[in-house]
């Protein structure tokens, strides 16, 4: 394993992307954007900033691959071995690509290592291994009738993914995309747009054709804008904030009614019941359903309902955990936490932590920003208790280390602040009396429940929000849904 200096004479070392890959080349494009290493200030390098003229070369590129049909008519088996090829060389390029999604957005590299990385790699692996398994249907139909009922793909797909965990989310959209026979156009985020150009020459390399991955770095209101109202994208699957997915619905409107599939904003809620045997592990997971990468986390648990009977003990408890996650140095392998993604996120935590204050939560831990090598990106842990529903705290996104803590006395009164939210991505609970479990599941208004756990995750097992935290689903078979369309062959016999 690489120790503190390694990964900095790696760093040091590193090769970057800048251009867009259109059509299998790097394309030249006369705007750049800075792309600024949060945890030091210092440029990494200028990318280019795609706009409509390069979008529509990446779509007419997809366009093109998809009706030659190489990829898009070609075996099951034929995809799923070149999918499992790209899985093997995510794995093979470990360490850089750890690396770029560290030095792009902070985080800390061996979360990226452990975690990110392999996850990717995994990802692809279990959607190529689905290929060969896959069945269509037959309709029940008089005897002089035949009637099959098969999934094709839409299309030209456009993915546009955040920059909290830039290969996994990638991962997550090309997978199924790729293995349902799309060709796609990745969008990145421009604070991370390292690994997706470097995704896109692995997928090249294990020998995905031409044209069926075209990767366009550049601005969300340019190159994002583009995609969403260009006429020949046939649907386009999003991840970032409900803000911004609102506008991808218009796009959709104002262009071809292209099918929209959004993963949105989130602010789930983690409910500690007193019957909860194991209050210390129940404390260590809260602490990691909110500060684990930097909290910016889509479904990260930043709402805290504990019951008023075992309140005090728990939130003492709480703040100890809080203490494991202190930030540093995202190339050293001791930090647990790492740099805030860029200077505008950075400010915006600051000002929810300020608000807070005014409002009348009390301040219990952490709400300092902090300065390492010269960066002030760096947020302590912070735990605000006595939030009350009405606060912004307990009403908006932050996407940053900071919790809201409310008590509660019934379960009544909990289910009602939990579902007290526009959003419903993910929502947590702590009980050992199963009825309570099952009950309080079964009322909670979200997309992922995680019993005496929390944020739970499986490729296997659909992930996606109620509310405005979006609809359709990313992972397990369900999500060939936002992928496919369904086509009936009738046949009349005679």
């Amino acid at each position: 394993m690489y120790e503190y200096g390694d990964w900095q004479t790696r760093a040091a070392a590193q090769r970057f992307i800048t251009t867009a890959l259109i059509d299998a080349k790097a394309q030249p494009v006369q705007n750049t954007f800075d792309c600024i290493n949060p945890a030091s200030g210092k440029l990494l390098a200028q990318v280019a900033a795609c706009g409509a003229a390069e979008v529509d070369l990446a779509v007419q590129a997809a366009r093109r691959s998809f009706n030659q049909g190489h990829w898009s008519r070609s075996h099951p088996r034929e995809r799923q071995a070149k999918l499992l090829k790209l899985a093997e060389l995510i794995l093979q390029q470990r360490d850089e690509l750890a690396l770029l999604d560290s030095l792009n957005m902070g985080k800390p590299v061996m979360d990226a290592w452990n975690f990110d990385v392999p996850g990717a790699s995994g990802v692809f692996r279990w959607y190529a291994e689905s290929l060969d398994k896959l069945y269509g249907e037959v309709a029940p139909t008089a005897p002089d009738a035949l009637a099959t009922i098969t999934r094709e793909p839409l299309g030209v797909v456009a993915a546009v993914v955040p920059w909290n965990f830039p290969l996994d989310m990638a991962a997550w959209k090309l997978a199924p995309a790729l293995a349902a026979g799309n060709s796609v156009v990745l969008k990145p985020a421009e604070q991370s747009p390292f690994s997706a150009l470097r995704l896109g020459e692995l997928a090249l390399e294990a020998g995905i054709p031409e044209g069926v991955l075209n990767v366009v770095p550049g601005l969300g209101e340019q190159a994002g804008k583009a995609l969403g109202l260009h006429a020949d994208v046939d649907g386009l699957a999003f991840t970032g904030s409900t803000e911004v997915g609102k506008y991808f619905m218009q796009y959709s409107g104002q262009s071809n009614l292209k099918q929209i599939w959004l993963e949105c904003g989130g602010k789930s809620a983690n409910l500690i019941f007193a019957d909860a045997q194991d209050l210390d592990l129940a404390a260590e997971k809260a602490a990691f359903g909110i500060f684990f990468n930097q909290g910016e986390v889509c479904s990260a648990n930043s709402r805290l309902l504990v019951e008023r009977k075992i309140y005090d003990e728990f939130i003492e408890r709480l703040m100890e955990k809080a203490k494991q996650w202190q930030p540093g140095d995202p190339l050293n392998p001791q930090s647990a936490a790492g740099a805030i993604v860029d200077n505008k996120q950075t400010e915006r935590i600051m000002a929810f932590i300020d608000h807070a204050q005014k409002e009348g939560a009390q301040l219990i831990c952490g709400g300092k920003q902090l300065t390492i090598n010269g960066s002030n990106n760096f947020i302590e842990p912070t735990i605000f208790s006595g939030v009350l529903p009405n606060h912004r705290l307990c009403c908006e996104e932050v996407f940053g280390p900071v919790l809201a803590v409310t008590p509660f006395d019934t379960e009544e009164q909990a289910l009602q602040l939990a579902n007290n939210s526009i959003y419903g991505l993910a929502a947590s609970l702590w009980t050992d009396d199963f009825n309570r479990a099952h009950r309080v599941a079964r009322q909670l208004q979200a997309g992922t429940v995680s019993v005496n756990t929390v944020d739970a995750l499986d490729t296997a097992v659909p992930f996606g929000g109620f509310k405005q935290s979006g609809f359709g689903r990313d992972l397990s078979l369900h999500s060939f849904a936002k992928y496919t369309q369904l086509k009936t062959t009738w046949f009349q016999l005679r």
